[in-house]
């Protein structure tokens, strides 16, 4: 795992300074602490910052192929390298190093772009092809590593593995985008499509872009998507057969390294099947940790410890306050965009323990998103049944009045909270889950921006982006088209950046077996009665583990990683709450109205309403906003 950046200037050649990629890949050298190279030719400059985890000492980057014509950084892991190294070999290639690096240069020499499909694993590189002078970009299937983009004022396009190394360029504007600003308060974090920063751009999961000296810059093309369209045949049995050895490959060949490896275990179904698969394959103690919490409710090391005694783990856990709110400004470092899923702060505390014995981690991210097992893809399920059976008029007449009238009760029972259930049934399957996935709604959101700021807008709304592309998903049903999105747009936008962000914090290489692409892939095509049967989500995967695991592990109710914020807000926080409307670098923007934000936050103070997450949204906006240097 490590950091890139480069510089490439596409219409005129012009020299790059070395010192300026420098720059770029010292900002990222949490990224990689144990190596780091910059290359330039004409045009052209590579960057790279290496946390070294296969053939440690022989794989030194920038790298470049055998007959010296193709240049490569590269962040991420070929899980198949040697099984292409073969391949390439019996068609006349020679290799210098053991690593996966130089099979990526040798697979482009050899099928060009569509080398892409033959590699299996998480990746995002730049490789510089001197005879054609070409920047061949590219980033993996899911998102799982990043690779962010921006145009600069003397027509080179610089990137980097984070914000932050572009922000090291001292020609990047910083100026902030409305749209990516809506973006964020809709979902709670900045989605691939857009940027905080105007002109800033991330090339997107499962895309790549050709960037050719004396052309101008072209846009970036997709090289897979995820089909939902299709369906697997057989019987439970022989499905189940099947997952089981997908599952069973995609551990083992993440299990490869050449440091010490272990995984991460919450005592979920998802991260305690990776454990019992990597422990199947395994002569040692699997090295296995948890983060628990000082409040019962919380906390889930009991389950953790269970699987953990199950299959002989070498275990370490460890508890964190309620009040790990400490740490606030140092995630915001992390992250440099807003980032408002609070679950990052125990997932870094989680990754900063697992660091302390290992270099790589497997984790259980993914299985959710493959394989509905999130609430709210279930009751998606049965809420498009509904709609499948009743005319539209009717449920708008019927359910639409009701919801109107339905109290906002978030405070009562889960069963009388039916406002949003109500409302969704009313209307078009993908605006309903759209308005589920979010964290604020327009109506919301518009009342707290101040006229100015709405009026930059200009009608851009942005659940718009999400609903269209669930209806353009290669899909069947509303499931499909629920999960097509959280695989699409939730998982590298929230999921993946988490996980990605706070490893690398910590120099934590993070893999994530559960989305091998073949997998995945799998999943897609299986009935829905093997993903939703009756209120179980994940259906198929929990009968297959039910081999490897017990019934209070697999079908007990979901919890995940969980942090107190509407507490943290009524107490030690409350002043932050405060300064958001008028001492905070968020309210002097112009962006926001200064009496509706003191309505926010003093009737959450009060105990009237719940706004935490939105005040989460912006403290952490406004913390974003400090280190950024943003200018209104």
């Amino acid at each position: 795992m490590c950091g890139i950046a480069g510089i490439f200037h596409a219409e005129t050649p012009k020299p790059v300074d070395p010192v300026r990629v420098e720059r770029m890949c010292d900002a990222m050298v949490h990224r990689g602490p144990d190596g780091a190279g910059v290359w330039t030719d004409r045009g052209v400059g590579l960057g790279h910052r290496r946390l070294s985890i296969i053939d440690l000492e022989g794989s030194p980057q920038p790298m470049h192929s055998a007959d010296g014509r193709a240049v490569i950084v590269f962040n991420g892991e070929i899980y198949n390298f040697r099984e292409l190294r073969r391949d390439l070999e019996k068609e006349g290639a020679r290799f210098r190093t053991s690593g996966d690096t130089e099979v990526i240069l040798a697979a482009w020499q050899k099928w060009g772009p569509s080398c892409l499909e033959k590699l299996h694993g998480m990746f995002a590189f730049a490789l510089y092809d001197l005879d054609k002078r070409l920047l061949f970009l590219a980033r993996d299937r899911f998102g799982v590593k990043p690779l962010f983009m921006a145009k600069l004022s003397d027509g080179s396009i610089a990137f980097a593995s984070e914000l932050k190394g572009l922000l090291a360029h001292p020609l990047l504007r910083r100026k902030a985008s409305p749209e990516a600003l809506d973006a964020y308060l809709a979902w709670g974090y900045v989605p691939d499509t857009h940027s905080l920063l105007a002109g800033v751009e991330k090339l997107p999961a499962g895309h790549f872009l050709l960037l050719e000296q004396g052309k101008a810059p072209g846009a970036p093309k997709r090289w897979w998507d995820i089909d939902f369209s299709q369906r697997e045949k057989g019987s439970e049995a022989d499905l189940s057969a099947q997952l089981v050895h997908l599952m069973r490959e995609a551990v083992q060949s993440r299990m490869v390294a050449d440091v010490p490896l272990g995984a991460f275990l919450s005592g979920g179904v998802d991260s305690s099947s990776v454990v019992a698969l990597m422990s199947e394959a395994s002569a040692e103690p699997v090295r296995t940790c948890s983060i628990g919490f000082d409040e019962t409710s919380l906390d889930e090391t009991a389950y953790a410890q269970q699987v953990a005694e199950k299959f002989g783990t070498a275990h370490t856990a460890r508890e964190v306050g309620r009040d790990d709110f400490g740490a606030i400004d140092a995630l915001a470092g992390m992250f440099d965009e807003p980032f408002a899923d609070a679950s990052a702060l125990p997932t870094w505390r989680v990754c900063a323990l697992a660091r302390e014995q290992v270099t790589v981690a497997l984790s259980g991210d993914g299985a959710d998103e493959a394989f509905a097992g999130y609430r709210r893809q279930v009751f998606h399920h049965h809420e498009e049944r509904v709609r499948g059976l009743l005319p539209a008029g009717f449920r708008q007449s019927v359910f639409g009045g009701l919801g109107q009238v339905w109290p906002k009760a978030d405070w009562a029972p889960r069963p009388l909270r039916a406002k949003t259930t109500l409302l969704a049934l009313a209307g078009d399957g993908d605006e309903g889950y759209a308005s589920g996935l979010s964290v604020t709604t327009p109506d919301q959101r518009h009342s707290i921006y101040s006229d100015t700021f709405s009026g930059l807008l200009g009608g851009y709304r942005a659940e718009d982006e999400l609903v269209a592309l669930m209806r353009a998903a290669p899909a069947r049903s509303g499931l499909d088209r629920a999960q097509y999105a959280d695989l699409t747009f939730w998982l590298p936008g929230d999921i993946l950046t988490k996980v990605d962000r706070t490893s690398m914090a910590v120099s934590l290489e993070a893999r994530e077996p559960l989305l091998d692409h073949r997998l995945v892939e799998f999943a897609a095509r299986l009935p829905e009665k093997m993903r939703v049967n009756g209120s179980i989500g994940k259906h198929l995967l929990k009968k297959c583990m039910e081999r490897y695991l017990p019934g209070d592990i697999l079908y007990r109710p979901k919890q995940g990683f969980v942090t107190p914020i509407s507490a943290w807000f009524r107490g030690s926080l409350a002043h932050e709450a405060r300064a958001i409307a008028d001492s905070s670098t968020l309210a002097q923007t112009g962006w926001f109205s200064p009496d509706a934000l003191k309505t926010l936050a003093e009737s959450h103070i009060s105990g009237r309403a719940d706004n935490s997450r939105v005040l989460w949204e912006l403290l952490m906006l406004d913390k974003s906003l400090d280190r950024l240097g943003i200018q209104s």
